[in-house]
C-alpha cells in the first residue's frame, strides 16, 4: 500500500478522499421503478394503469430505451377530465378566464319606459 506524504496536493486529496469513504450510504437512494415493453404494455394495459393510479411510476421501453413514463396524476390535476382539459387550455393561453365570476345573471336594465314604448307603438300603427 502506498503511503501519502503531507507535502503534495495529490496526496492530500487522496488522503481526504479515503476519509470520506466511511460516510457512504449502505443502500441506494434510487427507488426502483417498473419498466415494461410496448408489447407487454399493450397486452396488460389495465394492470399498469391500476399500478399508476396506486402511485407507482411505470417506465415504457422500446428496444430497451425509455420512451414514456406512466405515473399517478399530480396533486394539482383536477379529478374530472373536463376540468383538467379546461385548466390545460387556460394554462396554454387558448382561453381566458372571465373578468368577474358571478353565480346569478346580471340585472336587466330597461331599454325604455312603458309609456314611451306604447307611444312609439301607436305612432307606428297610425302610419299604416
Amino acid at each position: 500500500m502506498l503511503t501519502a506524504c503531507n507535502r503534495c496536493a495529490c496526496c492530500y486529496n487522496a488522503r481526504n478522499y479515503r476519509r470520506g469513504l466511511d460516510k457512504v450510504a449502505p443502500g441506494s437512494y434510487i427507488v426502483s421503478m417498473r419498466s415494461v415493453g410496448i408489447k407487454m404494455l399493450k397486452n396488460k394495459l389495465s394492470e399498469y394503469v391500476r399500478l399508476a393510479a396506486g402511485g407507482e411510476t411505470v417506465l415504457v421501453t422500446d428496444r430497451d430505451r425509455v420512451v414514456a413514463e406512466i405515473g399517478p396524476p399530480s396533486p394539482a390535476r383536477a379529478p374530472i377530465l373536463s376540468d383538467a382539459l379546461l385548466l390545460d387550455a387556460l394554462r396554454q393561453g387558448w382561453i381566458t378566464p372571465p373578468a368577474s365570476v358571478r353565480r346569478d345573471p346580471p340585472a336587466r336594465r330597461p331599454i325604455m319606459r312603458i309609456d314611451e314604448l306604447l307611444s312609439h307603438l301607436q305612432h307606428d300603427r297610425a302610419d299604416r
